[in-house]
C-alpha cells in the first residue's frame, strides 16, 4: 500500500474515531442527563399530588377527579393509587407516542427511568400509595434531533478536515514524488538531482542522493576526462591539437563511405609555405602559436557550418573536412576571409594558398588528395597565394536549380521513403536492431542519403523528411517485428511540431514504439544540448531507444548526458580500427565501456572491419557491433 494510501487512511481513521467519539460522549450523557431529570420530574410530581390529595376528602368521585385533572394537565405515562392492600383505586394511563424517530435508535437508547412513588394519607392513617411516571417519548425525540445536528456538524468539520487534509497530502505528495522519481532515475542509472523539499525526513534523503548525483558526476567527468587525454595523445597533434594525418585521413574514409549526410562535402587544403624559413626568422614559439592560430581559425569555420573536422597532415599542410557542404563559392569565401585575417598582420613572410575540392559518396580518398595536393603544389609554384577551386571533373548534381530540387524533393519524401538495413549485433550474434539509413528515389534511382541530405538542409525539409523515415520505420517494425534504429536531423530536434508529430505517432503504436531507435550525431546534438534534452523527456516515457552516433571526443561531455535516459552510445570508427594491435585505443575503449554501463548504457562500435577486431571489442566489454565486416544469419553468431 502505499504511503498516500495510508496517510489517507490515517486521516479517515481518525476523523472516524472522532465523530464516533464524540457522539458516544454526547449522547450517553444526553441519556445520562435526561434519565436524571424525569426521574427528579416524576418525584417531584408525586409528592406533591400525593400531597395535595391528603389534605382533600377522600371520597371516590374527588379521588378521580383530581387524578384525571393532573393527568390532562401534564405530561404523563400512567398514574396510580393504589389502598394499601394493593388494589387499584384509580388509575389513568397512555400510550407511548414516539414518533418520528427510528424504532433501532429507540431500542438502542431505551430510557430506564424509575417511577415517583408518594404516600397519601388519611389522617393517622395510610389511605394509599400513589405512583406517577411521567411521559418521556420527548426525550426521544429531543435526543434524536440532538444527534442529527451533531452528525450534522461533523459533516460540515469532515469536509474542512477533508480539504485540509487533502492540501496537506499534496504538500507531502509533491516533494515525494520528486524523491520517487529521483529514487527511480538513481534505479535506472540516471543521477539527476532534485530540489531539497521542506519535510525534514524528506530533505535527508533528497540532499544525500543529490550528493550521490554529484559524486557520480564528478566521477563521469574525471574518468571521460583522462579517456579524453589518452584519446588526444593517440588521435592529435600536439601543438595545434588538429587530428593527426592518420586520424583525419581515417575520418575521411569514413565520411566518403558512410550512408547519411556525411556522404558528400568539401574538403579545404591549407598549406603554411615556406614553413622552415618562417620557423627560422619567426622563432619555434612564434611559429607554433601561428599554427595553432591556423588550427583555430579552421575549427571556428567548422562550428559555423554545424560540423566538420580540422586535420594536420604533416608540418605545414593543413586539412578542413566540411560534410554536407556542397557551395564551393561559399566556402572559398569565408576561408579567404579568415586567412587574410591571418596573414595581414604578419607581414609579406606569411602567405597560405589553399585548395576546395567537392567530394561524394564512392570517390577515393587517394584521388581527392592527390587533386587538392596537385592544386595547392602548382599554385604555390605559380607564386599563387589565393585558394584555388578544383573541379571534380564530373558533375555530381542531380538537379539544376533551387526549385527542382524542391519539387524533386517533395515529391520523393510523398513517394515515400526506401530504409537500407544493416545489422548491429551483441556477443552472442543476436540482432540489436537494424541500422537503416533513408533513400530516396530521385532520378528514377534509389539514392543515397549523402547525394539529397545537403539539399534537404538547405530548402528547411529535415522535418519532412524525418517524419516519413519515421513512418516507413514504424511500417517496417510492424511487418518484419524486428527492432529498427533511424536517424534524427538536427533541425528536426529544434522544431516544436515536429516533435509533437513524433510524439503522437509514436504513442498511438506502443508496442511498435519500444522497437525503434532513434539517433543523432554526437556532436550535433551536443551543440544544441536543451532541445536534446527536451526530446528526451518528451519521448522516454514512449519506450523507445535514444541514443548518439559517431561519438569521439563527446565523450567528454558524458557527465552532461548522465540524466537523459540515453540506451546506447556508437563510438566513432576512428577508435575502433585497427584495435586488434592497439593497446592504447584498447585501454580508451574499455573505459568508454565501463563508464557507459555505469549509466546504464549500451556501447556500440562503428566500422567494425573484420570478426577480430568484433571479438577484441567484445572482450574489451563492448555491447555491439555494427559495420562492413559484420554479417547477421537467423543463427547465433557473428
Amino acid at each position: 500500500m502505499s504511503l498516500i494510501k495510508q496517510l489517507w487512511l490515517i486521516i479517515l481513521g481518525l476523523l472516524l474515531l472522532a465523530f464516533g467519539g464524540s457522539l458516544f460522549i454526547g449522547v450517553t450523557s444526553s441519556r445520562a442527563y435526561i434519565e436524571q431529570e424525569v426521574r427528579i420530574k416524576n418525584a417531584d410530581n408525586a409528592n406533591a399530588l400525593a400531597l395535595t390529595m391528603t389534605q382533600m376528602p377522600k371520597d371516590a368521585v374527588t379521588v378521580e377527579l383530581l387524578i384525571a385533572a393532573q393527568f390532562d394537565t401534564g405530561h404523563y405515562r400512567r398514574i396510580e393509587l393504589r389502598d394499601p392492600d394493593g388494589e387499584i383505586i384509580e388509575r389513568r394511563q397512555a400510550d407511548e407516542a414516539i414518533e418520528d424517530v427510528p424504532g433501532w435508535f429507540v431500542e438502542l437508547i431505551d430510557f430506564q427511568v424509575s417511577p415517583g412513588v408518594a404516600v397519601v394519607q388519611d389522617g393517622w392513617q395510610q389511605f394509599g400509595t400513589l405512583t406517577v411516571e411521567s411521559q418521556h417519548s420527548y426525550a426521544y425525540r429531543s435526543l434524536w434531533r440532538s444527534t442529527l445536528e451533531l452528525a450534522g456538524w461533523f459533516l460540515v468539520a469532515g469536509a474542512a478536515s477533508l480539504l485540509l487534509g487533502g492540501w496537506l497530502v499534496r504538500t507531502i505528495r509533491r516533494p515525494l514524488h520528486r524523491v520517487v522519481e529521483q529514487a527511480r532515475d538513481i534505479g535506472m542509472r540516471r543521477f539527476t538531482t532534485s530540489r531539497v523539499p521542506r519535510t525534514r525526513e524528506l530533505r535527508e534523503v533528497v540532499e544525500a542522493m543529490n550528493r550521490l548525483a554529484a559524486a557520480v558526476g564528478e566521477m563521469l567527468g574525471r574518468e571521460s576526462q583522462q579517456l579524453d587525454v589518452l584519446r588526444r595523445r593517440l588521435q592529435h597533434d600536439a601543438v595545434t591539437g588538429a587530428l593527426n594525418r592518420e586520424a583525419f585521413l581515417a575520418q575521411l574514409q569514413i565520411h566518403l563511405e558512410s550512408h547519411d549526410f556525411r556522404a558528400s562535402g568539401s574538403v579545404c587544403l591549407v598549406r603554411v609555405s615556406r614553413l622552415a624559413q618562417v620557423n627560422e626568422q619567426l622563432g619555434h614559439a612564434e611559429t607554433d602559436a601561428l599554427l595553432k592560430a591556423l588550427v583555430d581559425s579552421l575549427e571556428q569555420l567548422t562550428q559555423v557550418h554545424g560540423s566538420g573536422l580540422v586535420g594536420r597532415l604533416n608540418g605545414s599542410d593543413f586539412a578542413v573536412l566540411l560534410p554536407g557542404l556542397g557551395d564551393l563559392e561559399f566556402v572559398h569565401q569565408d576561408l579567404s576571409r579568415r586567412l587574410k585575417a591571418l596573414t595581414q598582420d604578419r607581414g609579406p613572410l606569411i602567405t597560405l594558398p589553399g585548395a576546395i575540392r567537392g567530394y561524394a559518396q564512392g570517390d577515393r580518398r587517394s584521388t581527392l588528395m592527390a587533386d587538392l595536393d596537385g592544386a595547392l603544389s602548382t599554385a604555390e609554384s605559380h607564386g599563387q597565394h589565393g585558394i584555388t577551386l578544383v573541379e571534380n571533373g564530373k558533375s555530381r548534381s542531380l538537379f539544376t536549380s533551387h526549385a527542382e530540387w524542391r519539387k524533386a524533393l517533395q515529391d520523393a519524401i510523398q513517394e515515400g521513403v526506401y530504409l537500407a538495413h544493416y545489422p548491429v549485433l551483441d556477443a552472442d550474434g543476436r540482432l540489436l536492431h537494424f541500422e537503416c539509413p533513408s533513400r530516396l528515389r530521385l532520378r528514377q534511382q534509389w539514392q543515397p542519403a549523402g547525394v539529397f541530405i545537403p539539399w534537404v538542409a538547405r530548402l528547411g525539409l529535415d522535418s519532412q523528411l524525418d517524419l516519413a523515415v519515421i513512418d516507413a520505420a514504424l511500417e517496417d517494425i510492424a511487418q518484419r517485428h524486428q527492432a529498427v534504429g533511424v536517424n534524427l536531423s538536427p533541425a528536426s530536434i529544434r522544431d516544436a511540431r515536429f516533435v509533437l508529430e513524433l510524439r503522437g505517432r509514436l504513442s498511438t503504436r506502443p508496442d511498435v514504439a519500444r522497437q525503434l531507435w532513434l539517433e543523432l550525431p554526437g556532436n550535433l546534438a551536443l551543440q544544441d544540448l536543451a532541445n536534446f534534452r527536451s526530446l528526451c523527456r518528451e519521448l522516454r516515457p514512449l519506450g523507445c531507444q535514444l541514443g548518439l552516433e559517431h561519438v569521439g571526443a563527446e565523450f567528454t561531455r558524458l557527465s552532461d548526458l548522465h540524466d537523459l535516459g540515453l540506451a546506447y552510445l556508437k563510438i566513432d570508427s576512428t577508435l575502433v580500427k585497427g584495435v586488434t594491435f592497439a593497446h592504447e585505443q584498447q585501454t580508451i575503449l574499455r573505459g568508454m565501456a565501463t563508464l557507459c554501463h555505469s549509466l546504464g548504457i549500451l556501447a556500440i562500435a562503428e566500422g567494425v572491419h573484420s570478426l577480430d577486431e568484433a571479438k577484441t571489442l567484445f572482450e574489451l566489454g563492448l555491447d555491439g557491433v555494427t559495420g562492413p565486416g559484420i554479417r547477421h544469419s537467423d543463427k547465433s553468431g557473428l
